[in-house]
């Protein structure tokens, strides 16, 4: 028997209401009372969000690397280099910062679901390299900012050319460490991201900013 509108009793809001999320059912996506707030970043399909921003924020973190690098590499003139120095290491500095929020994200989700942590090959040379960036940009900074740590200029100048070197040792770890990614279980099962795509993408990109390094910055 239909209702004054036109739904049948007992079916009008059956299994509806605040609790019943776009995709999935009534309470999916809902916060249960004895949960803390915290649980509302993986509830659901928040899940797959995480992982996506978690690719955004160390994709941004390698655009910006690149960048610096990019921007650095042609300066010649004490001016030209002091500016790029600058904002050379303001984007590395951004590009640090974005690829530690996606660190946080990640190990979030683990922990909330139990995860394994720094098993695969990929988390494994992850956590290197992240390691790798936290360092070079604490000698960067210091060597340029500080060089008094190093007890000179002159000597802080010294190991401008190691600086360098490691930069681009750190990029091409970044770039296998992205291909690893291709062969994790969630990438093989939900992502689809094709390794021969990173590594022409990878291959790509190091065309362009390798022939532009300076032998003489590096003491060649």
């Amino acid at each position: 028997m239909a209702s004054a509108t036109g739904i049948p009793e007992g079916r009008s809001n059956a299994g509806r209401g605040e609790d019943e999320p776009l995709l999935g059912r009534a309470g999916d996506a809902s916060q249960q009372e004895d949960q803390g707030l915290q649980f509302n970043f993986v509830i659901g399909t928040a899940v797959i969000a995480q992982v996506g921003i978690w690719v955004l924020l160390n994709s941004a973190g390698i655009l910006l690397t690149t960048q610096a690098i990019l921007l650095l590499q042609p300066t010649h003139t004490p001016t030209q280099k002091r500016q790029g120095t600058n904002i050379h290491a303001t984007l590395n500095m951004t590009a640090i910062l974005s690829l530690i929020a996606a660190l946080v994200v990640i190990e979030y989700n683990k922990i909330a679901h139990n995860g394994a942590h720094f098993q695969s090959p990929h988390a494994i040379l992850g956590l290197i390299t992240y390691i790798l960036f936290f360092l070079q940009a604490i000698i960067g900074i210091a060597q340029y900012y500080t060089p008094g740590v190093f007890g000179s200029v002159t000597n802080a100048k010294k190991i401008y050319k190691y600086h360098r070197m490691s930069g681009y040792v750190i990029l091409l770890m970044s770039f296998i460490t992205i291909a690893a990614a291709t062969q994790t279980g969630f990438n093989v099962g939900v992502l689809h991201i094709q390794l021969w795509a990173v590594i022409v993408a990878s291959v790509i990109t190091l065309i362009g900013v390798l022939p532009r390094i300076k032998k003489q910055k590096l003491g060649l």
